[in-house]
Formats: C-alpha cells, sequence, structure tokens
C-alpha cells in the first residue's frame, strides 16, 4: 500500500511538473511570430489616399477605433475621435475578458516603427510582444496584400492626433493563457485582378471582415458551418439586441437579391438623409456601419455580391432585432 501512494505522488508530481511546463512555455515562449521587420513605408498620396478608403469604408479601422454615436443609424464615428479608440469589447458582448480598442491615431502609436505597427495589424502581437485577443482580425489582414496594410499604416499616420489614454485589455482564465496561443505568421497573397471578378470579391469580402459578423460565434470564436449564415448576437448600448443577416445565397439570406438590391442596401444607408436622422431610444438600430461602408466604390460593392453568390448556402432564418434584455451574447 505505501509503495502505491508513492507511485501516485510521484505521478501527481510530475504531473504538476508538465501542466506547469506548459504553462510556462505558452506564457513566456510564445506568441512567437517572429521579430518586426525593418521597413519604412513611403507616405506618397497615392498610399495615403488608398490608405484612407481601405480604414475608412473596406477594413473600417476607423470604425472600432473611434467613438460612435448610437443616437443615429449604425452609430457613425463622431467627428473629431477618429482613432482615438477606448471602445470596449468585454464579457457582455460574450468575449473572455475586457479588450479596448487602442488609440491608433500618432498620439498612441508614435512609440511604434512602421515594421510594428505592420506586424501588429498582420499578426496580432504588440510592440511588447504580447498578443492581442483577436476582435481586430489580424489573422485575416495577414493574408491581405502588404501593399494595402502598408497603405493603412501610411493613411493612419496622418490622423489627427487625440491624447486619449485607453485602459489595458485583460483576459479571463484560461483565455489569459490561450491568448499566447492564437497570433500566427501571416500569409500574404497578391491582390487579385479586378477582371478576375470572383477572386477579386473574395479578397474584398476578406478585407471587409463580412465573414466575423454574420458567422455564428461563442466567446468570440466563430463556429465552423455557419459562415456567412448570419445569427450572431450584438447588445446595443440602449439595451436591445441586433442579430447579424444571413448573407448566404440561400433564400432565408440573399439567394433571391439582385445585384442592384445589394449595392442599394449600401448605397441607401449611407446617404444624408440617414446620417442626419435621429432614432429613438429602443428602437431598432444597426451595430454594423452601413454609413462606412456605403462608401465603398459600386466596383467593390458589386465583387462583394458575386463572391458571396458562391459561398455554402446556409440555411437560417434571422430575426434581426429584439427589445428584450438577454443575459448572454
Amino acid at each position: 500500500m505505501k509503495k502505491l501512494k508513492k507511485i501516485l505522488v510521484w505521478f501527481l508530481m510530475i504531473v504538476v511538473i508538465f501542466i506547469a511546463g506548459g504553462m510556462s512555455y505558452v506564457k513566456l515562449a510564445l506568441p512567437n511570430v517572429g521579430a518586426a521587420s525593418e521597413m519604412k513605408i513611403e507616405s506618397t498620396p497615392e498610399n495615403i489616399a488608398r490608405g484612407e478608403y481601405l480604414a475608412n469604408h473596406v477594413t473600417v479601422c476607423i470604425d472600432c477605433h473611434s467613438k460612435r454615436d448610437w443616437t443615429k443609424f449604425s452609430g457613425p464615428p463622431i467627428e473629431g475621435t477618429f482613432g482615438m479608440g477606448g471602445e470596449i469589447f468585454d464579457q457582455k458582448y460574450g468575449f473572455p475578458g475586457a479588450y479596448y480598442a487602442a488609440n491608433i491615431t500618432p498620439e498612441g502609436i508614435s512609440r511604434y516603427t512602421d515594421g510594428e505597427l505592420f506586424r501588429v495589424i498582420t499578426t496580432g502581437v504588440s510592440k511588447e510582444g504580447k498578443a492581442m485577443f483577436p476582435i481586430m482580425p489580424c489573422a485575416t489582414y495577414g493574408k491581405l496584400d502588404e501593399g494595402d496594410i502598408k497603405c493603412i499604416v501610411a493613411y493612419i499616420r496622418t490622423l489627427k492626433p487625440i491624447k486619449n489614454e485607453v485602459p489595458q485589455s485583460s483576459s479571463d482564465f484560461p483565455m489569459n493563457f490561450i491568448i499566447n496561443t492564437i497570433p500566427e505568421k501571416a500569409h500574404f497573397t497578391k491582390r487579385p485582378d479586378k477582371k478576375d471578378f470572383i477572386a477579386y470579391g473574395k479578397y474584398i469580402t476578406t478585407a471587409a471582415g463580412c465573414i466575423e459578423c454574420h458567422t455564428k460565434a461563442d466567446k468570440g470564436k466563430l463556429i465552423p458551418g455557419t459562415e456567412y449564415g448570419g445569427g450572431r448576437e450584438f447588445p446595443m448600448p440602449d439595451g436591445t439586441w441586433i442579430v447579424s443577416s444571413n448573407i448566404s445565397p440561400d433564400t432565408t439570406g440573399i439567394g433571391n437579391w439582385s445585384e442592384g438590391r445589394f449595392v442599394n442596401a449600401f448605397e441607401q444607408r449611407s446617404d444624408s438623409i440617414t446620417l442626419n436622422t435621429k432614432l429613438e431610444v429602443g428602437k431598432q438600430n444597426s451595430v454594423m456601419p452601413w454609413t462606412m461602408y456605403g462608401k465603398m466604390t459600386e466596383e467593390d460593392l458589386k465583387a462583394i455580391f458575386a463572391y458571396l453568390k458562391t459561398v455554402t448556402p446556409i440555411n437560417n432564418t434571422v430575426h434581426k432585432f429584439s427589445s428584450t434584455p438577454k443575459k448572454k451574447c
């Protein structure tokens, strides 16, 4: 019996050492995506213009990194707050922690080199080597054209500096360990020629992050098999809930839509009337930044529609609005 107890004690000690070693490795050796590249991004008018288009109307960086006016449809960014950060994504939105959008104006990123900014956008690893929870879809941006990411960096360097101290993000257990395993090295692609309409549409759809909101998620992680089928729930500041639309080519999604209807949905929801209309508290709003996406070029919107018509149809009828508070996302 004594011998058996000794064996069990030794076994438990080995297990504890193994677990401690694994946890130490995750905490101390990860993330490992390599050092930031030495680069100097050219701030040419062309690069800045391309970056401004992407950051405001495709990747919509300015949406999450600004304050939004929820008294208006789709919560457009408030003038004078562009890039200042501070928006929180926490447990009430279904995330395993409290994560804050960074200040990406020159006031917040001046300590970053171009290479370090490029790395954090495309891998989710900060200047200090810390892992970011992927609310910003860094793995997605790491699949885009290097040139487009460089243009975004060139553009955000031109934003008006805003002094705004943003709190440190934090993860709940066990995400505070798991988070270090998430960042991965970038695998860039070339932006397809616009003549290759479907491939180009896939590229723009990826850049716009459509899959992130239009796919069901559990604690911020997308659920495989539900891509583009909608159904992800978003709590609004006034206590109502919005559910993302099914944008797959099923009849419960956009299967019966025409190209014109798709493009018009964006253009009509970003016109001056929409931008200047105040909404009553408790009335249906939208978490999707229509007023920003609506300024995307018609060519790019048509390409997105063409690509979405090729994805797997998901049968999912979505009830998009609820005024009844729920316990979780």
